[in-house]
C-alpha cells in the first residue's frame, strides 16, 4: 500500500527526515498514556534545564527502559507478568506503553530517577563556550586588494620556466 505523502513533491527531494520526524511526534501525541509533565529547572545556576516526568505507577525499575536515537528520547515500559497471582478483580491495568520525545540539537541526558511511581528523566542544553578572536588591523592596503590610489596592487613574482 502506498501512503500519500506531502513530501512526495520532486521538489522536497532529501526531506524524508523531515517527514520521518512528523510521523513521529503525530504518532507520540496520539497516546495519552503515561500522562507527563515538562518543567523548566535550574542547573547550576542557570535555567538550561528540563526535567520529563511520567506518571509509571506500578512499575518497577527493571520494568523500564529510557534510550536515545536520532535526537529521540524514547521511554518503554512493560511489567512482566506474575504467573503465581490469580486475580479475583483486575482493576489496575498492566499495559505495555511507549513514549517518544523529539530532542532539539544539543540536549544532553543528564539522568533519570523512579520515585513514588514518577519517573524524572532530566535534561540539559549546555551553554556554548564563547569564544573571542581579536583580529589584528595591519597598516596599508590589503595584498591583493586595491591600493590608495584605486588600482589593484598585485605582486608577480617571474615564474622560473619561462626564465630559461
Amino acid at each position: 500500500m502506498n501512503r500519500l505523502s506531502a513530501f512526495s513533491s520532486p521538489l522536497l527531494l532529501g526531506f524524508d527526515h523531515f517527514e520521518q520526524l512528523l510521523d513521529r511526534v503525530a504518532k507520540s501525541a496520539n497516546d495519552g498514556y503515561p500522562p507527563y509533565n515538562i518543567e523548566r529547572v535550574a542547573t547550576n545556576g542557570q535555567s538550561n534545564g528540563l526535567r520529563i516526568t511520567l506518571a509509571v505507577a506500578g512499575f518497577a525499575r527493571d520494568d523500564l527502559q529510557i534510550s536515545a536515537e536520532d535526537n529521540q528520547l524514547i521511554i518503554r515500559g512493560r511489567q512482566a507478568e506474575e504467573a503465581e497471582r490469580v486475580y479475583v478483580h483486575r482493576g489496575i491495568a498492566a499495559r505495555q506503553f511507549q513514549r517518544s520525545f523529539v530532542l532539539a540539537e544539543g540536549i544532553e541526558i543528564s539522568g533519570a530517577s523512579l520515585d513514588n511511581g514518577l519517573l524524572h528523566i532530566d535534561l540539559i542544553r549546555p551553554q556554548p563556550e564563547v569564544v573571542t578572536r581579536n583580529i589584528e588591523i595591519a597598516a596599508g592596503p590589503p595584498n591583493g586588494g586595491p591600493s590608495a590610489n584605486g588600482k589593484l596592487s598585485v605582486s608577480t613574482t617571474p615564474n622560473k620556466a619561462q626564465e630559461g
